[in-house]
């Protein structure tokens, strides 16, 4: 197979959540790669996997809510990290907490988390990121046992041990992400991090006082009788990725499972939703 890709510029207005929503539908495609930029995505498919109806069913490039447009370039031997470093862009939130790429520069905030950002950070994942770790900032974490599910790059697992809690479990369904966890966990020397691969069957047996699930609704609406079971009691479950219209669905579950509403934050139309038991 060859390393010729073919770059599908997008324009989205609106943005957010138009591009989150586009990307979601495109990975249901053979499109492997995404980037933010300015004004939309770009989204990349080998040349190999490509056919001229790739597009279709997409239903959001229909839908009258969104205005988009899109170019297509031929890239021949992507140099990725070029990509990332050009459109991935440091969370800075609310002054005390700094997540960057190893290519930005420190700034004096309290808790500086590095990672190398590569495909696991999505457009769209600093909304539902930003939101967890303004839940963890005002929270005293110290000796929690915590679980960061569906971690992505552990940036939330990182941020938890910064804060003192440990032991901390982070697990994703996905191998990329597992791999660029621990080398996240290891850049940020942390001690009290282990990563697994797998899905919500890891939590059999397992107790925690604190349990972060940055997913989707789908995910979470499946999996929360395992996040409930896995809770101790009095503890906290904090919940992301998903959007305003999604809460009713997320707060029924949780409330049929015995889980009392604390706090909700809002970015840009997602949300993030804490719980105690």
């Amino acid at each position: 197979m060859s390393n010729i890709y073919l770059g599908y510029h997008f324009t989205v207005e609106p943005k957010e959540p138009g591009s989150e929503i586009l990307i979601a539908e495109l990975g249901e495609k053979a499109f492997e790669t995404f980037t933010e930029t300015e004004n939309g995505i770009s989204a990349f498919v080998k040349k190999d996997l490509w056919d001229e109806n790739i597009l279709d069913d997409i239903y959001i490039l229909e839908s009258e809510e969104f205005k988009i447009e899109y170019t297509i370039e031929e890239i021949d031997q992507v140099n990725w990290n070029e990509e990332w470093e050009k459109n991935f862009e440091a969370i800075d939130v609310d002054g005390k907490c700094h997540v960057r790429a190893p290519f930005h520069e420190k700034t004096d905030a309290e808790f500086d988390i590095v990672i190398e950002p590569k495909m696991s950070f999505g457009t769209g994942h600093h909304e539902t990121t930003h939101m967890m770790i303004q839940h963890l900032l005002e929270m005293d974490v110290k000796g929690l046992k915590t679980l960061d599910m569906g971690c992505g790059t552990a940036i939330l697992a990182i941020l938890a041990e910064m804060k003192g809690a440990e032991p901390i479990d982070a697990i994703d369904i996905d191998n990329w992400c597992y791999l660029n966890s621990i080398e996240n966990a290891e850049r940020n020397n942390c001690k009290h991090i282990t990563v697994y691969e797998g899905d919500a069957a890891l939590l059999a047996g397992k107790k925690y006082d604190l349990i972060i699930a940055n997913i989707n609704r789908n995910i979470l609406l499946n999996d929360m009788q395992h996040y409930v079971d896995s809770l101790n009691k009095d503890g906290i479950i904090l919940f992301s990725g998903f959007y305003e219209e999604d809460i009713p669905f997320i707060d029924a579950s949780c409330t049929e499972k015995g889980l009392t509403y604390v706090k909700k934050f809002e970015r840009n139309n997602w949300v993030s939703l804490k719980y105690v038991n």
